[in-house]
């Protein structure tokens, strides 16, 4: 095949690049905000998807043509049940990053949860040695626990994950979890209506797909080569390899990926305000306890678990709590 008579943009980002599956379905968050707040706090909450609703509010955006009247948001609803704060993580710096100083478990555990050093002395000595090292310690995090079945799901097994502290100085982000080890605490405590979070969850799996699907490759003429959705080429003789950059078949979907800045509707329970449709949200059923309504869509299927976080890069915007007018409940 000689020179091509026409040239085209490349097809596919290559932004994303390993297009792989997720190591797991529970994302791992890589970077908590550093905040202003005065006093200490957790950085983020986690909650399960339940489905999407339509909510009308009052457009409170200044300087816009639709200041002062009712809008139609798409909104997405979570089942946010509360987390229990059962250990401390302290960590150091050095030359190769962050290096964890100690962990300091509460001596009550819900059941479920396992650890070894789980005696009051031991808690203690943890507890202590913190302390102790409290001017070498750069980031402290919390050891929390969630259970699926608070949220009506079916899995027994408690998710376990690190959540983020900012706020004040490391003394009173020490006493903050000293003061929180082996307590529960709920969405309404970390997160008010009217802010930016961010979301981070993994994506609906897709399975395998080829180029065209994938990437976003034309496709062929039906007689010019025995494949109709197959790149054309696959590259020049030399180098006599297939490059990273050229589209090829493979795993499409369950990736973990971050939308930022989703503005808080609500938060809520249902004693308060009903938010199930009729029939309850498809794939998932009723909530039961605590949710939260977040402005847009929010990655992955019904059920999957979100992790929402103080927004690293927040928007200039002005927090306060949305005029909510109605929410569409009906199917």
């Amino acid at each position: 095949m000689g020179h091509r008579k026409k040239n085209a943009p490349r097809r596919g980002s290559l932004a994303y690049l390993p297009r792989g599956r997720a190591a797991s379905i529970v994302p791992n968050i890589r970077t908590w905000p550093e905040t202003s707040l005065d006093k200490p706090s957790l950085l983020g909450f986690a909650g399960f998807k339940a489905g999407s609703i339509h909510v009308i509010t009052v457009d409170d955006r200044e300087k816009t043509p639709n200041f002062g009247k009712p809008v139609f948001n798409s909104a997405t609803v979570l089942s946010v049940p509360p987390i229990f704060i059962y250990g401390i993580r302290a960590y150091g710096k050095n030359d190769k990053g962050l290096f964890v100083i100690k962990d300091a478990y509460s001596d009550k555990l819900p059941k479920g949860l396992v650890e070894k050093n789980t005696k009051p002395k031991a808690m203690e000595d943890a507890l202590k040695e913190i302390e102790n090292n409290l001017n070498k310690i750069v980031q402290m995090s919390a050891i929390v626990s969630i259970y699926p079945k608070d949220a009506g799901l079916s899995q027994k097994k408690p998710i376990i994950f690190e959540v983020g502290v900012g706020g004040g100085e490391m003394k009173s982000r020490f006493e903050y979890l000293k003061n929180l080890l082996g307590k529960e605490i709920r969405i309404n405590d970390v997160i008010k209506p009217g802010m930016y979070v961010d979301v981070i969850a993994i994506t609906k799996g897709k399975g395998i797909e080829g180029p065209v699907t994938r990437f976003g490759v034309k496709r062929k003429r039906p007689k010019s080569r025995k494949s109709v959705r197959a790149v054309a080429t696959l590259g020049p003789w030399h180098p006599a390899s297939v490059m990273y950059t050229v589209p090829r078949a493979g795993q499409r979907g369950y990736h973990q990926r971050v939308e930022y800045n989703k503005r808080v509707i609500m938060v809520s329970n249902i004693k308060e305000a009903e938010v199930t449709p009729k029939g309850g949200f498809p794939h998932f059923g009723i909530i039961k306890g605590d949710y939260i309504i977040l402005k847009g869509s929010v990655p992955g299927p019904a059920k999957r678990l979100v992790k929402i976080r103080f927004p690293v890069r927040p928007p200039k915007a002005k927090v306060q709590p949305p005029k909510v007018l109605e929410i569409s409940v009906r199917r």
